[in-house]
């Protein structure tokens, strides 16, 4: 598959630090939760982690696909606002789906690079479980005997009405094409699982995490906003999905579709989450050495491509492809990916095209085990692959995903320490 598309290389990029809250299951202890709240304190956590004060802050970019309350419109400018940074410094939410926390470096890279500003506050945030029940065609009313037609808004999402079928069927046609056996896929599943334990068990994830509990961000002048934990939970400290799932064990779940390779058991979990980096450019770096600590990684380029609708899961084969040749790297050079597990033979299938080696894949659990909170799978992706690179003592690394309606992106990631 040639890679085509567009490139954004960056001279001088820079993450200093990244952090998440858990992942935490559909309908749990997050349920409630707005993804601007959930944004807020991951926005917070990483200023005070970083020591950037909010006043050198001069961008916020925030990533959110579905609404979680009537206030989507201004999730990227209460988001900053309620994180400290000053009122004349402008904010905007972007979408590209299951790309989206990818996109959110390729901006803030954009921006910087451009000269717009020093420094940007990256969030991606979602909450899958308050998708809403959504009805698009009441406006002018309702007709006798019309059906009321209220659907969820998730299900429907998962369909692509250009091809005519939905997000597990496309991986459906992956595992067709590169002929991926029910049993491979539970096989990947399970290390998803496995691997995601025990990165849990060592303390890897924990690295990266705040914990959330019940709290009010106050800010003068304007309403409080505040964090609300369904439940008796006073705080959730780690993702709730994972758990040792063996390959026996995931091939006794029904099949989504009749043949199909598909469970519930390897494919993205549900979850909502946020998460957040300060992205600058070296020029900021340099100027605050003394006060910030050795950034998380260094941001060299992003790419981004078009597929085919019906096989939108290979997406990230093509970027790839024309992230290493625009940066002039060899497959053979890259230390370690991290690639998002929207479903088990979608992932699968990007490993054949590529001929990755599963040893540098995911190393710390993917989505399967942990969660695909939409907006937030990518900064989470390029936060995790920063501090594994550094874990591993590899140089480079590549982030990326699939993109609903036949996208792929990926972003690449260089180990400072090199």
């Amino acid at each position: 598959m040639a890679a085509k598309g567009f490139y954004s290389g960056f001279n001088d990029l820079w993450m200093l630090d990244g952090v998440r809250t858990p992942m935490v299951d559909y309908c749990g202890a997050f349920g409630q939760i707005s993804p601007t709240d959930m944004g807020i304190k991951v926005a917070r956590e990483i200023l005070q982690r970083t020591g950037v004060p909010a006043a050198d802050i001069g961008s916020v970019i925030s990533g959110n696909m579905a609404p979680g309350d009537f206030f989507q419109y201004m999730i990227a400018r209460h988001i900053g606002l309620y994180a400290g940074v000053p009122q004349e410094v402008q904010s905007i939410n972007v979408q590209r789906i299951c790309g989206t926390g990818f996109e959110l470096f390729r901006q803030a890279g954009d921006q910087i690079e451009r000269g717009y500003t020093d420094t940007a506050l990256v969030v991606g945030t979602e909450s899958m479980t308050r998708n809403p029940i959504a009805a698009f065609s009441h406006r002018t009313g309702f007709r006798l005997g019309a059906p009321v037609d209220f659907k969820d808004y998730m299900w429907e999402a998962l369909i692509d009405p250009a091809p005519g079928i939905t997000m597990p069927q496309t991986a459906e046609n992956l595992a067709l094409k590169y002929g991926i056996t029910r049993h491979e896929v539970d096989t990947f599943a399970a290390l998803s699982f496995a691997r995601a334990v025990q990165a849990r068990e060592a303390g890897f994830h924990a690295g990266e995490i705040v914990p959330v509990s019940n709290e009010t961000f106050a800010l003068e002048n304007y309403a409080s906003r505040s964090i609300r934990l369904t439940g008796k939970m006073d705080q959730v400290s780690h993702d709730t999905h994972a758990r040792l799932s063996p390959v026996e064990v995931l091939e006794k779940l029904r099949a989504l579709y009749p043949g199909g390779v598909q469970t519930g058991g390897n494919s993205s979990a549900l979850v909502d989450g946020a998460a957040a980096a300060i992205v600058a450019s070296g020029a900021y770096v340099r100027d605050h050495q003394s006060t910030l600590r050795q950034p998380l990684g260094r941001i060299l380029g992003a790419a981004a491509v078009g597929v085919p609708p019906e096989i939108m899961g290979i997406g990230p084969a093509p970027a790839i492809r024309l992230l290493l040749e625009r940066s002039g790297l060899a497959l053979d050079e890259i230390a370690l990916f991290e690639i998002n597990e929207a479903q088990g033979a979608q992932i699968i299938a990007v490993e054949r095209e590529l001929g990755l080696d599963r040893a540098k894949l995911n190393v710390n659990g993917g989505a399967i085990a942990l969660g695909h909170p939409l907006a937030m799978t990518g900064v989470r992706l390029t936060i995790t692959l920063a501090r594994a690179l550094r874990e591993h003592k590899g140089r480079y690394g590549i982030a990326g995903a699939c993109i609903g309606g036949g996208q792929g992106i990926a972003v690449l990631v260089e180990n400072p320490a090199f």
